[in-house]
């Protein structure tokens, strides 16, 4: 069986999409059976992003040696489907995302797990990042020893 998670943020433009594409990164060297996928939880807040996807989040895939997939999505809104689709759901940051649930997907809040990483407005992207990549890691990491206990 094949796992799906979904990583959430506000605009789908910079902080999971990060995590998505780290994720898929170490998912296939790690031979996991899972893969992630990303979406906004309020796209409208990134009506001023240009492009597919933030330059941090090149920057932060170029420093790693990192391809982003091509052509690379622009960024999309969650929906119902996607909740349902997915094994596990994290959103990178409880103070922002959990209002965003509770108001727009309360059906599917208790299935969220919350990170704590700053948007640009309060940490600097090398940073939030770093950050994530330590979450996604230990996340990896997880999964493969259930992986193994599993066998």
């Amino acid at each position: 069986m094949h796992h799906r998670i979904l990583f959430l943020c506000t605009g789908n433009y910079y902080r999971s999409r990060f995590a998505e594409i780290l994720f898929n990164t170490l998912a296939v060297q790690s031979n996991l059976n899972w893969s992630a996928f990303s979406r906004a939880l309020a796209i409208e807040k990134g009506a001023c992003n240009i492009g597919p996807i933030s330059p941090h989040t090149r920057a932060a895939c170029e420093a790693r040696g990192i391809a982003i997939p091509e052509p690379t999505p622009f960024p999309c809104g969650v929906a119902t489907e996607d909740f349902a689709a997915a094994t596990r759901v994290i959103a990178l940051k409880e103070a922002e995302h959990r209002k965003y649930m509770n108001d727009r997907f309360p059906q599917w809040l208790d299935r969220v797990e919350f990170w704590h990483v700053h948007d640009l407005d309060a940490a600097d992207p090398e940073d939030a990042c770093a950050q994530i990549e330590r979450h996604v890691s230990d996340l990896v990491r997880q999964l493969r020893n259930e992986k193994s206990a599993v066998r």
